[in-house]
């Protein structure tokens, strides 16, 4: 007896469409798949940590892996991705940004620091001493972020930039703890380290606005 599918064919007849359609699709001039374009690359110069590099990217390379993958400086951390946490935090001509939400090839020959550029083992910047011997970390995974932030958040104060809680905006801002915590805020520690992280800050920064702290 020949079973018969719902649409009225045998099996022997089913087989034999699924044949030839397979055959009809590997014939010469049998349309394909179209391919997918290749990536668009381009070639971007950036001063990192004083030195100049050359690289040759995917234009849609971000800067952090750039930094990460092409250049292996790996104290940059990629969290969220997304700009929300700030452990990818350097420093783009003086000013602190995000490197996970720019793409490399927008910073064509820009000087950038990271946390690399700050310090060393041997000889470390004031804020990662800080940082040390006021714990100002426990996993670390954010504090390279963190410390890179802060470097161009006390440079922010220096040259008199107010901040949403800068009361008065006709006098240099003070660095009082409700600034401190108000500038740094873009900068997520999942170990609640945040009291010795200002102590930390505040010590490089020589102290706090008498009377603001709380």
């Amino acid at each position: 007896m020949v079973e018969q599918s719902d649409t009225g064919l045998s099996r022997r007849g089913l087989m034999a469409v699924g044949a030839a359609s397979a055959a009809v699709a590997s014939a010469p001039g049998a349309t394909a798949a179209p391919a997918q374009d290749a990536p668009s690359l381009a070639t971007v110069t950036l001063e990192v940590n004083g030195h100049k590099q050359t690289l040759h990217l995917d234009t849609r390379t971000t800067l952090l892996d750039a930094l990460r993958e092409h250049l292996k400086l790996t104290g940059t951390k990629k969290g969220c991705d997304h700009g929300q946490c700030g452990a990818c935090t350097v420093i783009v001509e003086g000013r602190r940004i995000n490197a996970c939400l720019t793409l490399a090839v927008m910073h064509e020959g820009d000087a950038i620091t990271t946390i690399e550029g700050l310090g060393t083992p041997e000889r470390l910047h004031p804020l990662q001493a800080a940082f040390v011997r006021h714990d100002g970390y426990q996993c670390g995974y954010c504090t390279p972020g963190q410390i890179c932030s802060a470097k161009a958040m006390l440079d922010e104060i220096k040259a008199g930039v107010p901040s949403h809680v800068t009361a008065d905006l006709s006098d240099k801002p003070k660095l009082t703890e409700a600034e401190l915590r108000e500038r740094m805020s873009g900068n997520i520690c999942r170990c609640g380290a945040y009291s010795n992280i200002v102590e930390a800050i505040a010590e490089v920064a020589g102290g706090l606005a008498q009377g603001d702290r709380t």
